[in-house]
Formats: structure tokens, C-alpha cells, sequence
């Protein structure tokens, strides 16, 4: 049975390897069918292709669209997208602006407390045009203003700290139409993550499935095995498929690795089936 990941990322969002390495990693590691999947971009995908198609590999385009629901940012991945659809295309050019605006504002919250030259700091760590949250961290971190990455979130980047900027992203609805409007798929990122009660989960895939959403991600990096059972549970219920992903950023972060993932359980409907 081919062995997927269809969710990873790139320098050319907040990873930190060129397409053609993550490639290569994912062939070493075992991977038959890789998804790349950016934020809010698709400039790498090109490459990519390129280098999956020299490898053996089968590579699946995507993106990972961030979406504004009930005041909190949730992450929704388009798989099987085309590059070139206008639709997709505009939509995130719009993300992009937000984007560029959040990481000025960042800076100037981080200036106003001491902090000079973050916006800069960060954009020089950005290998493609995105410059994300990870970028604000890893200058953080090695300026000496915490001890890592993840104690730069924690310290400065999230919700009540100083460099926190709420995220006004496409809505739910916009986002999985730019995706359907390219051809693709729609699937909920590591849904364990958001924290979100029962209610509110509850409301969340009603909404995603009247919108047209095919999948949730069952089994990723930051799942523990009871999360995946859990998500499968929820997939079965509310008649949705099933992905994969081990959300992928780099070599930095060695607990999450592509293609060491457990299998979807067998209660689920893989979202491949119906490819």
C-alpha cells in the first residue's frame, strides 16, 4: 500500500527546506505521495513537481489556507488544487496582504516593548516572500530574547502577549471556495489543536460540510493516539473522509518527521479512495 503525508511545508511559507530537499526527505523516509502544502501560497510547488517527478514520488499540490471562524484562526488544506486556477489565485493574494500588514504591526508591538528590529530580523530569515510567525520566533530566539522557538511563541507571540496580532483571514466559506473553485479538496488541519468544546467542534464540521468540505485530518504530527480516534469517530459521523499529514516544517523540530505517521485507524474512509 502506497505510503502518503499530505501535509508539509517549505521555505517558501514557514518551513525550512527548499521543495526539492523536502522531496528528497520524503523519499528517503519512505513516502510514496507527498502533498506540499504552504500557507497561503503556491509558489513552491513548481519545483517540487520537478523534483518528485525525478524521484519516484507523487506529488500532490496544495496549499494550507488560514480561515477566521468563531474569533479563532483555523487551518484548512486544499489538496489536488490547481496552481493556476484565477480564483484560488486572488484569494490568496489577499492573505498575502494581510500577511504582509500582520508582520509590520508584529514589529511595531515588539518595538514598543523594547524589542528593535524584529520586522526586519524577520524578513531576513524568510526564504520566499512569506514572512511568518516561525520568522518572528527564530529571530526572537536568536537574539537572545528567549531561549527557542517555541519559548518565543509562548513568551511574545501568542494570544495575550506582546507580538500577538489577531488574524483576519478569509472566512470558512470563501476559503473552501477558492479551493472547490480550483479543483481540489478540502480538509480540516489537525483539528486536536484549536481547543475547541463540543459545541463548537460540533459547529465547526457542520459548517465545513454545508460548505462543501471533504476531510479531516485524522492522523498528524501533533495528534496523540487518542486524538486520532477521537477525529475518526467525528469523520464517520459526519460522513467525512479521512487524511493525513504530518504538517512537516523542517529538520529543527525532530519529533515531527514525514512519513512517520501511524495508519488512518480502519473505521475510515481514506480521502485517496476517492482519487
Amino acid at each position: 500500500m502506497p505510503h502518503y503525508d499530505l501535509h508539509s511545508h517549505t521555505y517558501h511559507s514557514d518551513g525550512t527546506l527548499s521543495p526539492s530537499d523536502l522531496v528528497m526527505r520524503a523519499r528517503c523516509n519512505g513516502v510514496d505521495v507527498l502533498a506540499v502544502t504552504d500557507h497561503d501560497i503556491t509558489t513552491g510547488i513548481g519545483e517540487a513537481r520537478t523534483a518528485a517527478d525525478a524521484a519516484g514520488v507523487v506529488l500532490v499540490p496544495g496549499v494550507e489556507i488560514s480561515v477566521t471562524w468563531g474569533a479563532q484562526t483555523i487551518h484548512i488544506v486544499g489538496l489536488g488544487i490547481d496552481t493556476d486556477d484565477a480564483c484560488l489565485q486572488a484569494g490568496l493574494v489577499e492573505q498575502l496582504r494581510f500577511r504582509d500588514w500582520r508582520a509590520e504591526e508584529i514589529g511595531r508591538r515588539l518595538e514598543r516593548k523594547g524589542i528593535h528590529g524584529a520586522c526586519a530580523g524577520a524578513r531576513a530569515r524568510a526564504r520566499g516572500v512569506l514572512i511568518g510567525r516561525t520568522h518572528f520566533a527564530q529571530f526572537l530566539a536568536e537574539e537572545g530574547h528567549a531561549r527557542d522557538v517555541r519559548d518565543a511563541f509562548s513568551k511574545y507571540l501568542v494570544r495575550g502577549k506582546p507580538g500577538y496580532v489577531p488574524g483576519q483571514w478569509a472566512s470558512l466559506p470563501q476559503a473552501l471556495g477558492w479551493i472547490r473553485a480550483s479543483g481540489g479538496q478540502a480538509v480540516i488541519a489537525h483539528p486536536a489543536r484549536y481547543k475547541l468544546s463540543a459545541t463548537r467542534l460540533q459547529r465547526l464540521l457542520t459548517e465545513f460540510k454545508e460548505s462543501g468540505g471533504a476531510a479531516i485530518e485524522v492522523v498528524s504530527g501533533s495528534h496523540s493516539r487518542d486524538d486520532c480516534l477521537r477525529f475518526a469517530a467525528l469523520a464517520t459521523r459526519y460522513d467525512l473522509m479521512a487524511s493525513c499529514g504530518s504538517d512537516y516544517h523542517g529538520p529543527e523540530a525532530p519529533w515531527i518527521d514525514l512519513g512517520r505517521l501511524p495508519p488512518l485507524p480502519e473505521s475510515c474512509r481514506a480521502l485517496w479512495t476517492s482519487w
